[in-house]
């Protein structure tokens, strides 16, 4: 049903370094095993995409990041839950100080550098936007980040009702 649907607005950085990738391998309901993903998470009330990429990257790295680019939008409808759909912006990033944080998200196993091929035949990337990401990051793709325009975040004003 059309009344079911729900969005959820995400984030990813694709950090690469040595031809390797940082990715998180992390616990994930719905999954057997452990999977591998980008560093990544939801965008929360009154952040900017870019704001979210670089806190959640803290949040499950422990790395602090500088974005360079955007990658790709992408969005994804789990086979196990067709009333949601994930909207992803994806970012090349860059780590500018290692190890800020040596707490991370309980979900978060470990850090992980794997090249595109180790994470190919791992087939434990937690959806298919992850392999596409770094396919699309080899590609060239490279859009700068002033295509986002981010208004500012206003809080509601209460009109004043004794005027």
């Amino acid at each position: 049903m059309a009344n079911d649907w729900t969005a959820h607005v995400t984030v990813a950085t694709v950090i690469q370094e040595s031809n390797q990738y940082l990715f998180v391998e992390e616990h994930s309901e719905g999954f057997v095993h452990t999977v591998f993903n980008q560093p990544a998470g939801h965008v929360e009330c009154g952040e900017t995409l870019i704001d979210a990429a670089i806190r959640e990257t803290l949040e499950e790295t422990g790395h602090l990041v500088e974005i360079d680019h955007l990658i790709g939008i992408y969005t994804y409808r789990p086979p196990m839950a067709p009333n949601k759909t994930f909207f992803r912006f994806c970012f090349a990033a860059h780590i500018v100080q290692e190890a800020v944080s040596d707490t991370l998200d309980p979900d978060i196993i470990q850090t992980i550098w794997l090249s595109s091929e180790a994470l190919d035949h791992s087939a434990r990337a937690r959806s298919p936007l992850v392999n596409q990401a770094i396919k699309d990051f080899e590609a060239g793709k490279n859009y700068p980040l002033s295509m986002i325009h981010e208004h500012p975040f206003t809080p509601l004003l209460t009109p004043n009702l004794d005027a």
